[in-house]
C-alpha cells in the first residue's frame, strides 16, 4: 500500500476546503451538462464508487514474479546509458520512471534486456519510487563513471489499458482532456478507479483509434459513452516520441 502523508497545523481545515471546492466543482460539472444536482446526491455518487472494484492491471502485473526483473548492463566508462525517461503519471498504482526511448548504439539498447514501457523500480539499489523526474534523471546521468549497471525493473507493454465503469451519464468520468491528452484527474471518481493517468495521451476508445481525432470529437465521444469505456493511453511525452514529433534527448 502507497500512502501520501502531509503533516500541518491547519491539516483538518485544508482537509475541510479540498472536500469543499470538489463539491462545488462537481456541481458546477452536473450544470454544464444539463444535470440539475439536486437530481444527484454525492452520496449516489459514493454509492456507484464503493460498489466498483478498482480496475488496474498494474496490481496483477506488478504481482505477478515473472514482470520483476534485476538486470545488469554492461557500459564504458563515460558513457551515457543511452535512455529517455518519463513520468508513470499521477494515478499510477507505483509512481515510478518509465523508459520512453532508447539510444541504438548505447549500453540500454545493447544490452538486449531493456523495452520501451519497462519500469524502473531501482538504480544500483537506490530506489526511483516516488522521487522527481528530474532527480531520477540525475541518477542516470550520474552513472557515466561506472562500468556496471544494476537495475531493477518490471516490464511493462508501453500502452496502458484503462476500464471505466459509467453506469449513467449523470455521472461524470472525473477527468478532463486537452488535444487528447488527460490534464487533471478527480481523486476518488470513477476514471481514477479504472486506471485513468495525468499526463498520457489517448489512444484508442472502445476499440476506435483517437489519434488522428480532433479534440472536440473526443470530448464527445467521451461525453456520450455510458456503461464499460475502454481506452488504451500512454505517456504523452512516449507517443510523441515514437511518432518522431519530439526529437530524443539522451541520458
Amino acid at each position: 500500500m502507497i500512502c501520501y502523508v502531509f503533516e500541518s497545523e491547519d491539516a483538518q481545515l485544508i482537509a475541510q476546503s479540498i472536500g469543499q471546492a470538489f463539491s462545488v466543482a462537481y456541481r458546477e460539472f452536473l450544470r454544464a451538462n444539463g444535470i440539475n444536482p439536486k437530481d444527484l446526491s454525492q452520496k449516489q455518487y459514493s454509492d456507484i464508487i464503493n460498489s466498483q472494484e478498482m480496475y488496474n492491471d498494474d496490481l496483477v502485473h506488478f504481482s505477478n514474479s515473472d514482470n520483476c526483473k534485476e538486470l545488469e548492463l554492461e557500459k564504458q566508462k563515460g558513457e551515457s546509458l543511452g535512455v529517455v525517461i518519463v513520468e508513470s503519471g499521477w494515478g499510477s498504482i507505483l509512481p515510478t520512471v518509465i523508459l520512453a526511448n532508447m539510444l541504438n548504439s548505447g549500453p540500454a539498447a545493447r544490452s538486449g534486456k531493456l523495452s520501451v514501457g519497462d519500469q524502473i523500480m531501482s538504480i544500483n539499489n537506490t530506489s526511483l519510487v516516488g522521487l522527481p523526474l528530474a532527480t531520477c534523471q540525475g541518477i542516470i546521468k550520474g552513472l557515466k563513471s561506472q562500468v556496471q549497471v544494476k537495475l531493477s525493473i518490471v516490464s511493462c507493454p508501453p500502452v496502458t489499458t484503462v476500464l471505466i465503469k459509467r453506469p449513467d451519464l449523470k455521472f461524470q468520468l472525473g477527468f478532463s482532456v486537452q488535444n487528447g491528452i488527460i490534464c487533471s484527474l478527480m481523486r476518488g471518481g470513477i476514471a481514477e478507479r479504472g486506471g485513468v493517468r495525468v499526463g498520457h495521451r489517448i489512444i484508442e476508445i472502445n476499440g476506435q483509434s483517437v489519434v488522428a481525432m480532433p479534440h472536440e470529437k473526443i470530448v464527445q465521444t467521451l461525453s456520450v459513452s455510458v456503461g464499460e469505456i475502454n481506452m488504451k493511453t500512454m505517456p504523452a511525452v512516449m507517443f510523441r516520441l515514437l511518432t518522431g514529433q519530439e526529437i530524443p534527448v539522451y541520458i
